[in-house]
């Protein structure tokens, strides 16, 4: 593993633990999780396996330790991870079918699908499967989407530019 990308996707991460902690909750004390969207351009930046699983590794540690959410330490572990591969595997594989893919909106349906996850996880874990689901993924998982999805159109051009600037090959091309 290259130790100059170790420490971008370390830069990633700590903005995403600053963003995740300061962002204030919408409901029953869960917040929008921006960590994602820092996740989803270190996948995008650096997309090898490894570096995925370290990147998701730490993002789901650090969001564990950060959340207010009863049961979301747990969840918060299972959930980054598989989301990091859900979205490296859909990430390479539009890559390769249309050879251009958007960053945000696979960071919308990265969002969604860590939204699943982490919701089914903490209604398990705290007991609850008959909660209400629907109205917890309307009213945090959508309106996160559409935070991360701005934050991406925001921040993804200023990574390929900076990316461009240092010379690192390993960025890629998304519009």
């Amino acid at each position: 593993m290259n130790t100059r990308v170790l420490v971008m996707l370390s830069l990633l991460v700590g903005m995403g633990a600053v963003l995740h902690a300061v962002v204030p909750p919408f409901f029953l004390g869960m917040r929008p999780d921006m960590m994602l969207a820092m996740m989803f351009l270190g996948i995008i930046l650096f997309p090898k396996l490894p570096y995925v699983l370290v990147l998701s590794i730490a993002t789901g540690l650090i969001s564990a330790l950060t959340t207010t959410v009863p049961g979301g330490q747990l969840a918060n572990l299972i959930d980054k991870p598989l989301t990091a591969l859900a979205f490296f595997g859909l990430f390479l594989f539009l890559r390769k079918v249309l050879k251009q893919a958007t960053a945000p909106v696979l960071t919308a349906i990265g969002t969604l699908i860590s939204g699943t996850i982490f919701l089914s996880c903490v209604l398990f874990v705290i007991g609850m499967m008959e909660a209400s689901f629907g109205i917890m993924f309307a009213t945090v998982v959508l309106p996160t989407a559409v935070v991360n999805t701005l934050v991406m159109i925001v921040i993804y051009p200023i990574a390929q530019t900076i990316m461009k600037r240092t010379n690192s090959t390993q960025s890629l091309s998304l519009s």
